[in-house]
């Protein structure tokens, strides 16, 4: 019974080509690695898999980095200015989602809309600890993924032409968030006012 589970498992060569494009850490990878997964028939469950491992990795790679930058701004006065102003700006983008308190949703929703490095970043700055912090960063940032791939996925149904669909959703992902900054307006109306 065990031999016909690790049949419907694609091979390590068809899905290692996907995950080093998912591992990019700019946006341009999804689209790309959803095209190149559907291209060689991998199952959406297995191509969110490899989403998901690609964030696993990140988080184990960023997070000494994250960890060091954090010491290092502690003991140098400049430094300590400087993260003083990035908690600052973190404060200003999640009064944007919701309220002054980096709460679950709150941080969710940073990674969604920058990405699941500030969201950890933003995650550490409100004391949530590795796992609270990642859980909320890859939380968002595979909420991102799954808008990403669907996107990418309904295009390529109408254009039929992956280098056409690749393109449209990448200058959605870089002109839509400059869009939307652009016709916020800049004061969140408050809850229940």
């Amino acid at each position: 019974m065990s031999a016909h589970i690790f049949d419907l498992v694609p091979s390590a060569a068809v899905m290692l080509p996907v995950l080093k494009l998912f591992v990019i850490p700019v946006g341009g990878g999804i689209p790309a690695g959803v095209m190149l997964a559907n291209a060689k028939g991998l199952a959406w469950p297995i191509t969110t898999l490899l989403y998901l491992v690609s964030d696993l990795a990140l988080a184990l790679v960023f997070e000494p980095v994250l960890r060091l930058l954090a010491l290092v701004c502690g003991k140098i006065p400049l430094l300590a200015r400087f993260g003083n102003v990035l908690k600052a700006a973190m404060a200003r983008s999640a009064a944007h989602f919701g309220g002054t308190g980096a709460g679950p949703i709150t941080l969710v929703m940073i990674a969604f809309g920058v990405d699941p490095m500030t969201g950890r970043a933003s995650a550490l700055a409100a004391g949530h600890g590795f796992l609270a912090g990642w859980a909320f960063a890859i939380a968002g940032d595979m909420l991102y993924f799954a808008v990403i791939a669907l996107t990418t996925l309904r295009l390529n149904s109408y254009f039929h032409d992956p280098n056409t669909t690749m393109l449209i959703v990448l200058a959605a992902m870089f002109v839509v968030p400059m869009l939307v900054r652009r016709f916020r307006p800049t004061r969140l109306p408050l809850q229940g006012a």
